[in-house]
């Protein structure tokens, strides 16, 4: 009954879906303080105040009619305008609301962009390791997704790698930075370097590169790390945002694109993403969240404790053995696997750990942990990998070092 597209994704469903199925079994049976569950990137810091207060105020003092109605496929104006604002006020760019369109959550927007710039056999260019899904969006379209090998020294692009994989047809190139899953943060010296990589390209191979800049995690960065916006560094650029982690709002599924005036037909490129929302079924983003987005587009979750997790959860698996490097962003760590990294994500569950293995990230040999849960699971759970550790020898081997 069911499409053949279908069958695959029915099969090798998201290991980091099935391993949030599993924690959820697991909690029932031995409680849930006693599982401890770094599989679901799920924002454990709460929404800011001020996004809970603009939702009673909104409900409150706008027309319901309005708060719940249509309005343009790209979203209301207001709200589009206070995207671009904002952005320009942050890092000096020349939006208007025309440059924005709303959608449903990131993933939505990335639908949106791959369905209105793909036609079948296109490629798609990615860094490993990347977030697994980007391969479906792509397929949804019948494009074809290329993945650049990682630098495992330090998760880095690898560009000389990634300019031998651009071809004729090479459509697009995604990057995400900060990083899931490993957390780094791309330099504004790699973004010039990607830039001039695919400016060299189009000039050689007489085609259009779009760069789509995937950025859930842009506000999510330690220690002072600068997080470059991208639409500087290179024309052909779109910026695909989602405030599910900036306002810790996966649920209510918001964010937006930015297509800027200096892409290669940009007038044809908005209209035509402002359709692709319509056919692909979102019509436009939920409406009471884009009003709250104007009342609150610059608020932000409490990055404190994000930080305060990044540090606990690192310095204790680097103190028992285990090797990872420590992530300027997003939240999580990338961790390297002693084992194969399916069986040892199999054998963490045996201590009520679960973790996601690096392979579906097309990073074989880590795993990847998410620390956007309670500092005090954090500390729960540290009795569990410290015996992980033993287990595996990696406590005895730091030793000897």
């Amino acid at each position: 009954m069911i499409a053949d597209k279908m069958r695959p994704l029915v099969e090798n469903n998201s290991a980091i879906r099935a391993m949030f199925e599993e924690g959820k079994k697991m909690a029932a049976v031995y409680g849930r303080e006693n599982v401890y569950d770094f599989s679901l990137g799920n924002p454990n810091v709460p929404a800011p105040p001020a996004v809970n207060q603009a939702i009673l105020d909104i409900i409150r003092e706008e027309e319901t009619t309005f708060v719940h109605g249509y309005m343009s496929n790209a979203g209301f104006e207001d709200t589009r305008d206070a995207v671009a604002q904002s952005l320009n006020r942050r890092f000096g760019t020349h939006f208007r609301l025309e440059n924005i369109l709303m959608t449903v959550g990131a993933a939505s927007g990335m639908n949106v962009i791959f369905k209105t710039i793909l036609d079948p056999g296109d490629e798609v260019l990615v860094f490993a390791p990347y977030f697994m899904e980007y391969g479906s969006y792509v397929r949804n379209y019948d494009g074809v997704l290329v993945a650049v090998p990682p630098d495992t020294s330090s998760f880095q692009p690898d560009l000389k790698e990634f300019e031998k994989r651009i071809t004729p047809k090479t459509k697009a190139v995604i990057i995400n930075t900060p990083n899931n899953p490993t957390g780094v943060v791309y330099s504004a010296e790699t973004l010039r370097e990607i830039a001039g990589i695919l400016k060299k390209k189009e000039a050689e191979l007489g085609t259009q590169i779009v760069l789509i800049s995937d950025e859930p995690y842009r506000e999510l960065a330690y220690d002072g790390v600068e997080v470059p916006y991208v639409t500087p560094f290179y024309h052909n650029t779109i910026v695909c945002y989602s405030y599910s982690k900036s306002l810790s709002l996966p649920g209510e599924r918001i964010g937006y694109l930015v297509i800027p005036d200096e892409m290669e037909d940009s007038s044809k490129v908005i209209a035509a993403a402002a359709v692709a929302n319509r056919v692909l079924g979102c019509v436009n983003a939920p409406s009471l969240m884009q009003r709250v987005i104007v009342r609150c587009v610059e608020s932000q979750v409490n990055l404190k404790a994000y930080d305060r997790n990044r540090e606990l959860l690192y310095n204790r698996l680097k103190e028992y053995g285990f090797d990872c490097i420590k992530p300027e962003g997003a939240f999580y760590l990338f961790v390297k696997s002693p084992v194969d990294d399916k069986a040892f994500c199999q054998s963490c569950k045996e201590h009520r750990v679960l973790l996601v293995p690096g392979s579906s990230f097309a990073c074989p040999g880590y795993v990847r942990i998410a620390y956007c849960v309670s500092y005090e699971q954090i500390e729960r759970s540290l009795p569990a990998f410290k015996k992980i550790a033993e287990e595996y020898g990696l406590t005895e081997k730091r030793e000897e070092v």
